[in-house]
């Protein structure tokens, strides 16, 4: 089983919200999950970007892939730098 973490959205018509979720690369984007590690909201000025840092670093430490999306959100919250220190330790 791959698991990526990718964004689930959940917000209503036009109107986006989306989930940062730890998922089955074979499942649907919007379909079961096995954890939620975070939330995006992209239209508030700036950005909402919650994500919880032990689950998110859990998950990279257990081999989960980002898409290019939750990449760019986890170098935006420092997240990614901080793994990529504690990996080469």
């Amino acid at each position: 089983m791959s698991v990526k973490l990718r964004l689930s959205r959940v917000g209503g018509k036009k109107k986006p919200f989306y989930r940062v979720v730890a998922t089955d690369s074979r499942m649907p984007r919007d379909g079961r999950f096995i954890e939620i590690v975070g939330r995006y909201n992209p239209r508030n000025e700036p950005s909402f970007i919650d994500m919880d840092k032990e689950k998110v670093l859990k998950w990279l430490a257990q081999g989960a892939q980002p898409t290019n999306t939750v990449e760019k959100l986890l170098n935006i919250t420092g997240i990614r730098k901080e793994f990529e220190a504690n990996k080469s330790k």
